[in-house]
This record gives structure tokens, sequence and C-alpha cells, in this order.
């Protein structure tokens, strides 16, 4: 049995020891960072600012038998402010032609943008190795729940949800895009600039070059990889396709991984949202397979602001006659 919930500060060893297994910025590996993450995670399931970019969501897979994290989550209410903008490239095509030549040459190009009135963000997606192909859905589970929580309180969110996906690294652990073209404007290691982005995004816009980038100029190696997305990332990718996600057109300005968005209206959780009772839900997950429920209201413990779970055949008849669940089919 599993359980997805707001972290807790009792969390932070199991964190940790994900953390480790990950290698995301965004969980980083060291217990006070993470301890000031999940103490800014714990305010703002309690009491979210108004201030959007301030509030930052972690969501914990729980395995019920042993009480450990052995997954989580993320959600960022805003990504991109005046103070800390949005930084992408946009891809495109330049179109150059010769009368005298009789020739069209079709020139990929690469333009750094910037977004200062940003969206709101999901990303930190970590299973634990050993529970992943379970066969439970424990990564689309920690990936939907995200939904549930934005669907139920929209006005801590952004209209626009933005999802930012890892691209292909080299057996290295190097990004082939930064190789060919940040290192040669920055000076620096790819994970060195990645760090530095955290605090302070203004030498992006210092050093980075501000006109057309054309690709032809890059090696093949750094042009492969522009809107890709790893192996290990794929599954991602397509679980946001499946619901309603597009990739943008823009790319990271350091790894080039692509962007999707999405407005929270035209995903398919929002528009199959829906409450229903024991027995309706019974009849249709036969077909249907699994029904991510929000259980918060019937939770006593007030640390828990939030807790969902997973409803499918096997656990459906637990529940009593009148029993409500609310969510959508995954």
């Amino acid at each position: 049995m599993y359980t997805i919930r707001n972290a807790h500060l009792s969390d932070l060893d199991d964190l940790y020891s994900l953390s480790k297994k990950a290698h995301l910025l965004n969980l980083p590996s060291d217990i006070e960072k993470l301890r000031y993450l999940i103490s800014k995670s714990e305010k703002s399931f309690k009491s979210p600012s108004e201030n959007l970019e301030e509030n930052y969501y972690i969501f914990c897979l729980v395995n019920e038998k042993t009480s450990k994290v052995i997954g989580v989550s993320m959600i960022h209410g805003k990504h991109g402010t005046e103070d800390k903008p949005h930084y992408y490239l946009k891809v495109g095509k330049e179109v150059k032609e010769s009368s005298s030549l009789n020739k069209k040459i079709v020139n990929g190009t690469l333009k750094l943008g910037v977004e200062p009135n940003g969206f709101t963000e999901i990303g930190g997606l970590i299973l634990d190795p050993s529970f992943r192909g379970s066969g439970e859905k424990l990564g689309k589970q920690l990936s939907m729940c995200r939904f549930l929580y934005i669907i139920q309180n929209p006005k801590y969110f952004t209209k626009e949800i933005h999802s930012e996906l890892l691209p292909p690294f080299d057996d290295n652990g190097k990004s082939l895009l930064w190789e060919g073209l940040g290192r040669k404007f920055l000076n620096m290691d790819y994970w060195e600039a990645d760090i530095l982005s955290q605090k302070d995004k203004s030498f992006i816009h210092d050093l980075f070059p501000s006109s057309t980038i054309y690709l032809n100029l890059l090696p093949q190696s750094s042009i492969d990889v522009i809107g890709e997305v790893g192996k290990n990332t794929q599954p991602v990718r397509k679980m946001l396709e499946d619901i309603g996600f597009k990739y943008t057109g823009e790319v990271d300005p350091f790894d080039g991984g692509p962007h999707y968005r999405a407005k929270l209206t035209d995903l398919r959780p929002y528009k199959e949202f829906c409450t229903m009772k024991k027995d309706a839900l019974s009849k249709t997950l036969v077909e249907k397979n699994c029904f991510i429920s929000d259980e918060t209201e019937k939770n006593n413990n007030p640390a828990v602001h939030f807790i969902a779970k997973a409803i499918h055949t096997n656990n459906i008849n637990e529940a009593s006659t009148d029993e409500l669940f609310k969510g959508f089919y995954i």
C-alpha cells in the first residue's frame, strides 16, 4: 500500500537518501539545504503566499509497509519573475536566398529569450530505482498527484503549467550543448553554471550571446541534443504529452532540454476531475484500472495538509458504501 502526502521534516533522512540516487539540483544532497526546502514546503502547504514564486511544494510517496519515503515530486508556484526571470533559447529557422546562385538555404537558429512573468513549474520527480516497473504506476501517481492538488487550489498557481525535461548527457555526465556553446562564453563547467543560476540568473543575460546563434556553427553532437530528452526522461515526456502538454519550441540555455507547457484547463486531469461514490467508481475500475483520489478530508493528522492514494480493484472494497472519491483516472 502506498500513499502520497506533503513532506515533513521527519522525512529528511529518506529524502537525503533519495537525493544520492538522483543528482538533481532541486533535491540537493545537502542536509541543511534539504531541511530548508522541506520547511519551505510545509509553510506553502499550510499557508501559501499570495506571491506565488515563494511557494514550493514537495510531495512524498510513502511505502506504508515500511513508512519509508520512496519517491518525491515537486511544484514551484511560479518560475520566472522580474528579479529572477525565466531564460530559454528559442529554436527557429532562418531562410536565406540568393537569386544570382538560384539557391535557398534554411539555417537552424537559437535565440536567447527572457520571461519575467513566468509559470507554475512541475519538476523534481524521483522514484527509488528498486520500485520502478512495479506495475502499480508509482511514477505516474507521483506525477499526477501534483495536478490533483493544483486543480483544487487554482488561485495559488498560474493559468499555464510549465515543465523542463532533461536532455541526453554523455557517458561522463557532460551536457553536449554546453560543451559546444555555453562553455565558450561563460568559461565554466555546466554543473557550476547550473548551481550559480539557482541563486542569480543575471549572468545568463550578461554573458550569453544576445544575437542569433546559427546551429551550423555548433558541433553536430551539440545540435543533436537540442530539444531531445534522455532515455530515463522519455516516459515523462510521453506522460506529459498524453495529458495535453506540448513542446514550446524553447529549450534550456545550458543543456538544450525541451520545455513543455499547457493551460491547466486544457489538461486531461482537469477535464476529467470528478467526485464519485464507491459503487460508481467500482464499476469503472475494471476498464479504467486506476483512479487517484484526494484523501485529505478523511485524514485526522494536523501535519498532513494533502494526502492521496491510488484506488483500484484490489482496494476499492475496503471503502464504505457511501464513501466519496475526488480525483481522476490515471
